[in-house]
């Protein structure tokens, strides 16, 4: 099974990135033995703010052509969403909006499992329910999600794992949704 993982985050030191990471090799070291996991920076798909003008002038970039087959090559996704102002990261809205003229459908039916997290008490739980909205629409097969709330109490980096045990079993039952599909 080809995992693709990402945080919807440009931020080098994120800690959303720091959460899908450990997901994604958790998923690979307990769950699905046999995965393939790839996981990808936003920075590398970053592209010019998305304009009809610069549409018609140039087309679709290769980086967005490019995240698109990513999303079209794996058997599932795991996304863990940085919260800016309750929405999506500027970068992943971004993202969104020029990959959605390829295939409103971005997600390509693909299921998924979908995390935040933050350092307050709430987890960025806004922006994921925006992803969980929108999911269906976007030709996303969501089957699980998982907000972590004070990441810096529940998470320690520099071992890259969870640390609050009761978390951490939310989200093996969440990774294991994926067997399913």
């Amino acid at each position: 099974m080809k995992i693709l993982a990402f945080a919807a985050s440009s931020s080098r030191k994120s800690i959303n990135k720091a959460l899908v990471a450990y997901a994604a090799n958790l998923l690979k070291a307990e769950i699905i033995k046999n995965a393939e996991v790839e996981i990808i920076d936003m920075n590398d798909f970053e592209t010019a703010l998305y304009s009809i003008d610069r549409e018609k002038e140039s087309g679709i970039p290769e980086r967005v052509q490019k995240f698109y087959k990513k999303i079209g090559a794996a058997d599932a996704l795991l996304i863990s969403y940085a919260e800016h102002n309750g929405y999506y990261t500027a970068v992943f809205k971004n993202l969104l909006d020029w990959t959605s003229r390829i295939d409103r459908k971005i997600y390509q039916g693909k299921p998924a499992v979908l995390l935040s997290t933050s350092p307050g008490s709430r987890g960025a739980r806004r922006v994921l329910e925006v992803a969980k909205k929108t999911a269906s629409s976007l030709g996303m097969d969501m089957k699980a999600d998982l907000s972590v709330p004070h990441f810096n109490d529940n998470f320690d980096r520099a071992a890259g794992k969870i640390t609050n045990t009761n978390i951490k079993a939310t989200l093996n039952a969440a990774l294991a949704t994926l067997i399913k599909s």
